[in-house]
């Protein structure tokens, strides 16, 4: 990518503390390994260590931007609020996947069915993706948080650079010329109406609302003699002067932006390689293959050579960007400063994640080359591979409190470590008991020793049915007691979690809790069955994850059900024993009681008013079709206002609770 000067602000955070416990060893050593150009560290750390505090120390550290990878939304949300809280003086930018909803398109050779890709878009998503590049690409001083979104396909950085221009005050302006310029890089003229990546012209009045920001629009003022006569920042919807700038950098509207001069050049290589393709299915005798290929792509490339844009443009986006077959495409990472310094957060999930976007993408998209509906270059259009992600990264720190294998492969099996809690707790205690003394029966007892103390447990079976016949046995035993599963809806399980947290429930019975994201101070007791069955529920990792769960009580407990010591077991207690030993020798030194984690209790949505409960508590949760869509519109309410105040965990659970209330009315 073509080198642009920089703007560079030292990175420097705001924070009423600092680094405790083992946190200072751990930045020293990590900040050592980068000066040593180490390519990749694993940074151990336990649940609630203060993970984030050390990543932002290392940034501080060694002033270099960053990127800091996470596998899923919510988590992501949670990083970009804690690193936008650290870090108010820089630029700290969050991009993950722009669709609400999406379905890709797929075809299903057994049943001959055909599925179209179906996509919501996220405007506010995609406003901050834009806002990622454009930072990317205007400061130094950069923090993007990103989901594995961005190993996805992007425009050519150097194009995306050429599109983009700069306003400055006193400089000569042709508006003609310069209203063509916003239209190549996907700007929309309108005069009615301003809203994010469109502009008007009125007079010698140029109005353009950049496409990466919905609050603010720029206003240009050019003179007799052309020229720039003074530039404001106004707010979009009342005109009200934010301030008065000397220089202005417009960026394209869109992240896949393209000239049409390009475009137009990519049809001609499209038409040869449906030539090619044609001729192969002709001689094939896969006539319907022939004719399905050639009406969907001349139809393609009759709306690009018209409008510049088709359904699916980014099928063709090996021709469009002039790579030559199998050349990796151009994405996030190709945007960021060579110097950039990669986080991967929960590298045991997110790794694995990067490991299998591009099998699974491969493999839908060959069975729609195979029978027509895609040229071969819609294969290019694609993530990284692994090997593809691992060569544009120069360093790479791995964090977690149970690190995979690749990550310590790549470092001989050396880790970083940091697991004093500030607040002093120890990992929990395990105990195991054999299945001879009826487990069920021991359990009911620990359970209601735990409530005596105003405590909660957790359960977790290895089978649904077990779950299911384990949480009614309770329920005639007198226990408040709810069963969390897969296939409970979004706001059944916010719920359910807000009243065992409450006192509601007094334990929740399921399977892969560890999954669920579970921080739940209240809770004091893990009971896991079955736990000598090996496998990937009862492996040394979930085994840990799940032990985790009780490390933010003080009288954090876990109990595991077996008739014999697996390795796994043994791995699990023997690391639990080795943290717990250090966590209670630094205790005793600098004289710290532990103590629980203190949490606000926030009520989640609900399905069911409080105010109105008569009629709908009737229907138990089952509403008609009118108060449905009156819940949606709340809920889009409360999710964009999430959204504005940086809740992005808030926003995400509203996100997935309206996805199911849509469909609930298909």
């Amino acid at each position: 990518m073509k080198e642009r000067n920089k703007t560079f602000i030292p990175f420097k955070i705001h924070a009423p503390y600092k680094p405790t416990g083992d946190q200072p060893e751990a930045i020293d050593a990590l900040v050592e390994g980068l000066k040593e150009n180490k390519r990749v560290q694993v940074l151990l750390g336990a649940t609630g260590t203060g993970k984030t505090f050390t990543m932002a120390n290392v940034i501080e550290r060694t002033q270099r931007p960053a990127l800091v990878l996470v596998h899923n939304k919510t988590l992501a949300g949670q990083l970009y609020a804690e690193f936008k809280e650290l870090f108010p003086e820089n630029r700290v930018e969050y991009f993950i996947s722009n669709f609400d909803f999406y379905r890709p398109e797929a075809y299903i050779p057994k049943t001959d069915t055909y599925i179209d890709k179906e996509a919501v878009i996220n405007d506010e998503i995609e406003m901050m993706r834009s806002s990622s590049i454009n930072s990317i690409l205007s400061r130094k001083d950069t923090i993007v948080v990103a989901s594995v979104a961005s190993i996805f396909g992007l425009t050519d950085p150097d194009e995306y650079t050429n599109l983009a221009f700069d306003l400055r005050v006193g400089e000569q302006i042709d508006l003609r010329e310069t209203m063509a310029k916003l239209v190549d890089a996907q700007y929309t003229r309108n005069n009615m109406s301003l809203t994010p990546g469109t502009f008007r012209l009125s007079g010698s009045l140029l109005e353009i609302a950049p496409f990466s920001n919905e609050e603010t629009c720029l206003r240009v003022y050019v003179d007799i003699d052309s020229k720039i006569e003074e530039m404001d920042v106004v707010k979009l919807t009342t005109g009200e002067l934010v301030n008065q700038v000397e220089y202005f950098m417009v960026f394209p509207a869109d992240e896949h932006a393209s000239g049409y001069e390009r475009v137009k050049a990519a049809c001609k290589r499209i038409r040869e390689e449906l030539t090619e393709r044609l001729h192969y299915f002709h001689t094939e005798g896969k006539l319907l293959e022939e004719e399905r290929l050639d009406m969907r792509t001349r139809h393609d490339m009759e709306s690009l050579e018209e409008f510049g844009i088709c359904p699916g443009i980014e099928n063709y986006s090996r021709h469009i960007e002039g790579r030559a077959k199998g050349e990796p495409p151009f994405c996030l990472l190709d945007y960021l400063d060579p110097d950039v310094l990669t986080f991967v957060d929960e590298s045991h999930v997110t790794i694995p994640q990067v490991f299998g976007m591009y099998n699974g993408d491969q493999a839908r998209k060959q069975v729609l080359v195979d029978y027509g509906f895609r040229l071969p270059s819609a294969l290019d259009n694609r993530p990284l591979n692994f090997n593809e992600f691992f060569a544009k990264v120069k360093n790479l720190i791995c964090t977690s409190a149970t690190p995979g294998d690749w990550e310590l492969g790549q470092t001989g099996g050396h880790f970083v470590q940091q697991i004093i809690r500030p607040t002093g707790l120890l990992d929990p205690l395990i105990e195991v008991r054999s299945n001879k003394n009826n487990p069920v029966y021991d359990l009911l007892n620990e359970i209601n020793e735990r409530i005596k103390k105003n405590e909660r447990t957790i359960v977790c079976t290895l089978t649904i049915d077990d779950a299911e016949n384990l949480t009614d046995f309770f329920k005639q035993k007198g226990i408040k007691v709810a069963y969390l599963q897969h296939e409970i809806l979004t706001l059944e399980r916010s719920e359910i979690i807000y009243k065992l947290r409450k006192g509601d429930y007094q334990a929740v019975v399921g399977i892969n809790l560890l999954r669920e994201g579970l921080d739940l101070p209240e809770v004091s007791l893990i009971a896991i069955l079955d736990a000598d069955k090996e496998g990937f529920l009862r492996s040394t990792r979930s085994l840990i994850q799940l032990s985790g769960r009780a490390a933010r009580n003080d009288h954090g407990k876990v109990i595991m059900y077996a008739d014999n010591l697996t390795q796994s077991m043994k791995e699990t207690i023997e690391e639990t024993n080795r943290r717990r030993e250090i966590q209670n020798r630094y205790n005793i030194e600098h004289q710290i009681t532990p103590r629980s984690i203190v949490k606000p209790l926030i009520p989640p949505v609900r399905l069911i008013d409080k105010k109105k409960p008569l009629e709908l508590e009737k229907k138990k949760g089952k509403l008609t079709k009118s108060e449905t869509l009156n819940l949606i519109s709340q809920l889009e309410k409360e999710m964009k206002k999430a959204a504005q105040e940086l809740d992005f965990e808030r926003a995400a659970e509203l996100r997935d609770s309206l996805l199911e209330l849509k469909a609930s009315l298909a």
